[in-house]
């Protein structure tokens, strides 16, 4: 399994990377799965430096805030009125209960049929997998100020038949649930959108580096790395406190690279900057 970071900004996007959204591709049964963690504003353009919209199996949410969903309208723009017709079925979204009004509504179209011609809805029930191809991605409630909230587990078999883990957090606080979806996760990526020393008093809505870094050592997690950051919090803080609270690999996820969960630390595209150690 690979993960491609393709917007990894806080809240909105910044100078140097879309809002939220991550790419998972695996090869299955001769063919390659490509699956979406988030499709937040600002992620469909840089989304197609990497795959062609057509060949996108399935997009999964972790939450129905703008910054984590809003691209779906583009998406939906994409599908409609693609010359030619859109090739296949209708692409499946996982998410929250009422995603499918919601991106209606932000659209300005009546939720009957909204975009139930483009999209096929799908909600999730908290702790039941669902399987995409060579992924089983389990959703796991956690702590933000939503309705509904998930980490996201996300599950492949290796080629030694090894199972290589990816957890996802969404956006969430520190809770019993983060550590549940990131055990032994091979990559915990995980949001660190609130600054250690600035933003501690805040409860309840986004973490710090050294609750991020908390988290994945009761999780037991391999590599550790930080992303929903915004362009107001100091990445090199983060990592200072994260580090005092996580022994693993520890790394700022950067728009553009690819990573390999389970293999090797990653590896850097020829057009995108180190990544922040």
């Amino acid at each position: 399994m690979e993960l491609t970071i393709i917007g990894c900004s806080g809240s909105f996007p910044g100078p140097e990377s879309p809002a939220s959204c991550y790419l998972l591709t695996a090869e299955h049964e001769g063919k390659t799965w490509r699956v979406i963690l988030d499709l937040g504003n600002g992620s469909l353009g840089k989304l197609q430096q990497h795959m062609a919209l057509e060949d996108l199996d399935a997009v999964c949410l972790s939450h129905l805030h703008p910054d984590h969903f809003m691209d779906l309208c583009g998406l939906h723009v994409a599908i409609r009125w693609r010359p030619g017709g859109w090739p296949g079925i209708h692409v499946p979204v996982f998410g929250p209960s009422h995603t499918a009004e919601r991106i209606a509504y932000a659209y300005g179209l009546d939720p009957d049929p909204g975009m139930h011609p483009d999209f096929d809805f799908r909600t999730w029930q908290p702790r039941t997998p669902v399987t995409i191809g060579p992924f089983t991605i389990t959703p796991v409630p956690v702590r933000h100020p939503i309705d509904e909230a998930y980490a996201l587990r996300v599950e492949t078999l290796g080629t030694d038949g090894s199972v290589r883990v990816l957890t996802y957090s969404g956006d969430t606080d520190a809770c019993d649930g983060l550590v549940e979806a990131a055990q032994g996760a091979d990559v915990f990526l995980c949001e660190a959108a609130f600054e250690d020393g600035r933003d501690d008093h805040i409860d309840g809505v986004h973490l710090t580096g050294a609750r991020a870094g908390e988290m994945a050592e009761r999780a037991g997690a391999g590599r550790l790395l930080l992303t929903h950051i915004p362009v107001w919090t100091s990445q090199q803080v983060l990592l200072r406190h994260a580090r005092q609270s996580f022994a693993g690999d520890l790394a700022v996820a950067v728009a553009g690279v690819t990573y390999q969960v389970g293999g090797a630390p990653g590896r850097q595209t020829a057009d995108t900057p180190p990544e922040a150690l």
